[in-house]
């Protein structure tokens, strides 16, 4: 499956283990850490919710600056900034301030993450995109397999030290991650095309075209539907990044050297369900299988929050769940918004999503962090209710015109492969 992904989709997905390999150490202690350098429950809310207010500048700014730069600068140029200095800092970081500037720094991933996800799709065919997706989800899995070496170093050095030194690693790393992709990458048509465009127009035009595609999709009721989804999923993962790791320490009272084994625990149950039943999926269940995966992942988070304090096996069933529920569902939400995305305006209209995703994820962050200082429990009972919500909108968008069907059947149509 993967030998089929070419030219600058294969670039970035066989050198994403440099950035997933050290993420997925210091992801897991990344909330814990901060927390251990005094930072209260609320200011941890704060600092994410900082982070995501200061994106929202930098995803309303990432469709002109990757059109105007070209989707191979801006991303060399931005990642560089926000991830080789933001673990950078928050490898020496050392209080709530240095979090915040951390948070500054790391806001500017929105413009890469454009121009990324452009060189992602935009020279791979529409029914390719469901296998690149699924590649990125492997590699994903394959970076999930390292995360226990945090927990090595934790028990050997303690947790701020050896967050530190995944830090510091992640930033070599990601480092390296980015010159060698650059070197890889080639502008895209549409790109080289843009550049040309965006060097002759006047900021009034800008905001024109801003305008229009903000217009094509509140008139698009389907499209309204999709996005709509993929906002839900980016609320959700912003919650459980912040507070589970946290919950799991502190509420449920699991030891931290221990936590590092739920993210290779979900990686083992993910391989065993890429090989065992996704080459059984076929076009026709596309989109209940969608749901199926949101229905776990309601599963999985309801068995943490019933999980007896100290109960490590319940922690283990919900990573299960939560793992088999991200890999039916994640590549096809990807893959059915990226299909839905016309090309022509595909870094605008990528703009325009993430301040749309931005200005609903902002706000999770502070909530979550209100909500966990009431009660622990509480940020999970909101993940429940965001993927309920994304069940009923799946549902809504097959009803509403067959925009979401024929999307749907070119994500699922590579499936086997």
């Amino acid at each position: 499956m993967l030998g089929q992904i070419r030219g600058n989709a294969r670039t970035c997905v066989f050198i994403e283990p440099l950035f997933v390999i050290p993420s997925s150490m210091y992801t897991t202690y990344a909330s814990v850490y901060m927390l251990k350098l005094n930072v209260t429950d609320t200011e941890l809310g704060l600092v994410t919710t900082l982070n995501l207010l200061l994106q929202i500048f930098s995803a309303f700014i990432s469709g002109y600056l990757t059109d105007r730069m070209g989707r191979r600068k801006a991303l060399w140029v931005f990642d560089v900034v926000s991830w080789s200095l933001g673990t950078l800092l928050w490898a020496i970081s050392q209080n709530f301030w240095w979090f915040v500037l951390a948070a500054f720094l790391n806001s500017f991933q929105r413009i890469p993450s454009t121009a990324w996800y452009c060189l992602l799709v935009e020279d791979t065919e529409p029914d390719k995109r469901t296998i690149v997706f699924t590649g990125l989800q492997i590699v994903s899995v394959v970076g999930g397999l390292f995360a226990p070496i945090g927990g090595i170093l934790v028990s050997h050095f303690s947790l701020v030290p050896a967050t530190r030194i995944m830090y510091a690693f992640a930033c070599i790393s990601m480092s390296l991650m980015i010159y060698f992709r650059h070197l890889g990458l080639h502008e895209t048509d549409i790109g080289l095309r843009k550049m040309k465009e965006r060097n002759k127009a006047h900021f009034q035009e800008e905001l024109v075209e801003y305008w229009t595609v903000l217009k094509q999709i509140l008139k698009d009721r389907t499209l309204m539907l999709l996005f709509a989804v993929y906002v839900l999923w980016n609320v959700q993962t912003t919650i459980r990044t912040t507070f589970v790791s946290v919950y799991q320490v502190e509420y449920l009272h699991i030891p931290a050297a221990l936590i590092s084994l739920f993210p290779a625990i979900s990686s083992i149950a993910m391989v065993a369900l890429l090989f065992a039943a996704m080459p059984r999926f076929r076009e026709e269940q596309a989109k209940g299988l969608m749901n199926v995966g949101f229905l776990c992942l309601i599963a999985a988070n309801a068995v943490l929050v019933w999980t007896p304090k100290g109960n490590f096996s319940w922690v283990v069933v919900s990573t299960i769940l939560a793992a088999i529920g991200t890999i039916i569902a994640n590549p096809y939400v990807e893959s059915v918004v990226a299909n839905a995305i016309d090309d022509e305006h595909r870094a605008t209209m990528l703009s325009v999503l993430n301040v749309l995703i931005l200005a609903f994820t902002s706000p999770a962050g502070i909530i979550g962090g209100w909500t966990y200082s009431i009660d622990p429990r509480i940020p999970l009972w909101l993940v429940i209710a965001v993927f309920i919500l994304c069940v009923a909108l799946v549902w809504l968008a097959g009803t509403k015109g067959n925009r979401m069907e024929k999307a749907v059947e070119r994500a699922d149509s590579q499936v086997e492969a």
